[in-house]
């Protein structure tokens, strides 16, 4: 009789799963009715919906088929996962995602939402949800279903976010082996070299008063890993029209436009985060630290962390710790220190989101009052002719009295934070007589030429006072121009000219001169240097060894301490020592001639473009085919950067980051754009659309954007619901 009972109630139980399972798959196909992609001649998938939410769920289901791989991957670093794919090496990564938001507390995040954007997460998932059940056969690394709360964890679209700046190196220091308070100090961890490539973005506005149309124009210009982002148009009926770059998983056009507004973000050097060194000690057994007067309990808690070992998995523990500053990440001078971030992310979805709908500078200038967007500056242009700059967003007010470049007395009451700015207090450019912006991760007092912003006017945390050659290079390239349209702006933003180069080279020629005797081959590839115009192209020969002299330099060369970019490359340009300079150029020649066997190679020979695979990490290969470019590094003020990886074993470089989705906007009656993603829109090799733009970036060829319906409906060579793509 037990038996029989036991096997009802399994029966029942069975039945009950399979019938939600039923409803929830009705759900999904009924909602996917209501959507419809259509996919142009590049692959771009343009996604119609009855409402955001109907879109949001077509623009999930779309990514996932162009590159589920990447959508996922993000999510499992996001929400502190990634040691169960990668191993052990990444619990540090996932300790750092769980010690600022708990998945509770990200349920809970989504939970308090407002309704609007429940809806969003919901459709996220269920978008994500039903592409893995009509794709049985993909098999995902690790997350087999998606949770509306999950966006909670990557709620700001830049590549890594503010999070990454906190070093996994300290808190490993910190919290392996446990912890003991009062703490003794954690041995420092060897500085890493940093990349070659500086991270970084460029946007420019120019005002109708420049542009053959007498219309607005901009650049949207972000420098990221290649394929971290791919290319969408999302339209609804409740107002939502945006297209541009979306970061795969995220259900918001992150760099992009809308028919009356454009919205281009480049990090910010505006402070956001600040760290405060606490004093901590155990009190009958529990830790509590010092605020002012009084003692207070530090809110200590625990998580199990899962790490991949072998064909099983592993299991850590960890304690967690937090003051009202925020959780503790390492050590300084024997203090456990605090890290303070912007962490609302269900105000930073908001915001996300509702920017894309914005139609006028009024609108756009409303939604900035919502203050999250915590690690990015916006460059802004719109149909009504306006242009804009905003520094930064998200900044907290603080007692200029300390010095918030190291972390500050957590003790000291008067070290906190005081709330944040208002907008209106922040660095702002609108509509300059000038006719132009440009932010290009330099300085802001420079943005609008003699119209920027001054220095005095702001504190100092504001941002730093610090130019780059790119910024040099806008800013010599926009001075005195006049009459825009979008292929002129296109030429500007892959202007050849590289300004680092007339800082560097010049004093290695003067150093050749000075020699009592003469090399011949040395004196050959000066003479090469000489008479270049430090201009990049694939049949350069003296950008091939400017290049790899600036590199080698630059990594190897003595210097004094605390150099921007551009002070290493005036100081090693012409007060380092004339011999250094040479011996480092002979080096030079020794490895051209070992790699290729002549130092007179050509740039793009050495500088390649390659994609052979649908990996997150690229594999190499001199042996396979491979397109040679011409672009340069922005670390020489390239506009349209090219940064490569140079550990691959090979003898030439590929290009990994810099220039990834590109897009020049004109606002008018009607809005105009042109675009160019790296490679193609898709992470499938077997596609079409995985290399198709890659010959076209190779050239600058920009293809155009067909943003009204009609247009992409003249474009489109597939158009399906979700769950039925035709083939």
């Amino acid at each position: 009789m037990k038996n029989l009972l036991l096997t009802a109630l399994l029966v029942f139980v069975w039945g009950c799963d399979t019938s939600r399972k039923d409803a929830e798959v009705l759900r999904w196909e009924e909602q996917a009715s209501r959507v419809t992609i259509l996919r142009d001649d590049f692959g771009v998938p343009h996604v119609y919906g009855k409402s955001d939410a109907d879109a949001v769920f077509g623009m999930l289901y779309a990514q996932c088929e162009d590159d589920f791989n990447r959508v996922e991957q993000n999510y499992i670093w996001a929400i502190g996962r990634l040691a169960e794919v990668e191993g052990e090496e990444a619990l540090y990564s996932d300790l750092r995602a769980r010690l600022f938001m708990s998945r509770e507390e990200a349920v809970a995040a989504y939970e308090n939402s407002p309704p609007w954007l429940k809806k969003l997460c919901d459709a996220f998932a269920d978008g994500v949800n039903y592409y893995l059940h009509t794709h049985p056969e993909v098999r995902p690394k690790l997350l087999t279903r998606f949770e509306p709360w999950m966006p909670m964890y990557f709620s700001e679209g830049s590549i890594g976010g503010d999070i990454e700046r906190v070093s996994t190196a300290k808190l490993k220091a910190f919290y392996e082996g446990g912890v003991e308070f009062p703490a003794a100090p954690a041995p420092e961890e060897a500085q890493k070299e940093a990349e070659l490539e500086p991270g970084g973005s460029n946007g420019i506005a120019i005002s109708g008063a420049l542009t053959q149309s007498g219309n607005a124009m901009l650049l949207i210009n972000p420098h990221t890993s290649f394929y971290f982002r791919g290319e969408v148009h999302v339209v609804s009926e409740e107002g939502l029209n945006a297209y541009g770059a979306v970061t795969w998983g995220q259900f918001f056009i992150y760099q992009g436009f809308n028919e009356k507004t454009g919205w281009m973000h480049t990090s910010t050097y505006t402070d956001v985060m600040d760290e405060f060194a606490e004093e901590i000690a155990e009190v009958d057994g529990s830790p509590v630290y010092r605020y002012g007067e009084e003692l207070r309990p530090v809110r200590r808690s625990e998580v199990t962390l899962s790490y991949k070992s072998g064909d099983s998995l592993g299991q850590r523990t960890f304690p967690l710790y937090h003051t009202h500053h925020g959780p503790i990440t390492h050590q300084w001078e024997g203090k456990p220190v605090a890290t303070a971030m912007m962490w609302d992310p269900s105000t930073a979805l908001q915001q996300s989101f509702i920017r894309t709908k914005k139609d006028s500078y009024g609108g756009f200038r409303a939604m900035m009052d919502l203050r999250t967007n915590s690690s990015n500056n916006t460059v802004y242009a719109d149909a009504d002719g306006n242009i804009a700059y905003f520094h930064g967003n998200f900044i907290p007010r603080r007692d200029t009295r300390f010095n918030y470049e190291e972390p500050v007395d957590g003790s000291n009451p008067a070290t906190d934070w005081q709330g944040l700015h208002p907008v209106e207090e922040n660095i702002l450019v609108l509509n300059p007589p000038n006719g132009w912006i440009q932010n290009c991760n330099s300085t802001p007092y420079t943005s609008a030429l003699e119209y920027s912003p001054k220095r005095g006017d702001y504190p100092a945390y504001m941002s730093a006072d610090e130019e780059n050659f790119r910024g040099v290079h806008a800013i010599g390239l926009l001075s005195g121009r006049s009459g825009y349209t979008l292929d002129s702006l296109i030429a500007l933003a892959y202007d050849p000219y590289l300004p680092a180069f007339g800082a560097l080279i010049p004093g290695l020629v003067e150093a050749y001169d000075a020699l009592p005797g003469r090399d011949a081959e040395l004196g050959s590839a000066i003479e090469t240097l000489r008479t270049w115009d430090f201009r990049t192209s694939e049949t350069s020969v003296a950008m091939t060894l400017g290049h790899f002299y600036g590199t080698l330099y630059g990594r190897s060369g003595e210097r004094p301490d605390g150099l921007t970019d551009m002070e290493l490359m005036q100081y090693l340009g012409n007060q380092s020592p004339p011999e250094e300079r040479l011996s480092v150029f002979r080096q030079v020649l020794g490895q051209l001639k070992a790699d290729f066997g002549t130092w007179e190679v050509p740039w793009g020979e050495v500088n390649r473009y390659q994609r052979l695979s649908g990996a997150i990490r690229q594999p190499f290969n001199d042996s396979l085919p491979s397109l040679p470019i011409g672009l340069a590094s922005g670390r020489w003020g390239a506009l349209a950067a090219y940064g490569a990886r140079y550990h691959n074993n090979t003898k030439r470089i590929y290009g990994t980051r810099g220039n990834s989705f590109v897009a020049v906007v004109e606002f008018g009656d009607r809005v105009r754009a042109k675009s160019l993603l790296a490679g193609g829109q898709s992470g499938d090799p077997a596609s079409p659309h995985f290399d198709d733009q890659a010959e076209m970036y190779r050239t600058a060829t920009f293809k155009e954007v067909p943003y009204y319906r009609e247009d992409v409906e003249s474009r489109a060579r597939e158009t399906y619901h979700p769950g039925e793509r035709s083939r």
